[in-house]
């Protein structure tokens, strides 16, 4: 019976370029199927860093939902109301905000 000798510093130095190659490998077929539109598929898992795009896409479908949920708020605000109300930004969070009348003071 004869003993495999241990691994040396060679056998040590192709595994690592094994397992850079293999890297390598799949680092490119994400980037191929990145360009190919298939960002959304299972297994594909491309940092933020590697698509840039990304942050200014969910930004803008983000932007869209609180725009629809302004509308959505604004359309029972006045359906249920006899008030009146405008969206505004604003720093509590709040999607419409009502409306006061200015009245002239009586002289």
């Amino acid at each position: 019976m004869t003993a495999n000798p241990p691994p040396g510093p060679g056998s040590q130095n192709k595994t690592r370029v094994a397992i850079l190659a293999e890297l390598d490998k799949e680092k490119r077929r994400l980037l191929q199927s990145q360009s190919l539109g298939a960002v959304g598929c299972p297994g594909a898992s491309v940092g933020l860093a590697a698509r840039p795009g990304l942050k200014e896409t969910r930004d803008s479908a983000e932007q869209q939902h609180i725009a629809a949920q302004q509308k959505a708020a604004l359309q029972h605000a006045h359906g249920h109301s006899s008030g009146f109300f405008i969206t505004q930004d604003s720093s509590f969070g709040n999607l419409i905000l009502p409306v006061l009348p200015r009245l002239e003071p009586e002289l």
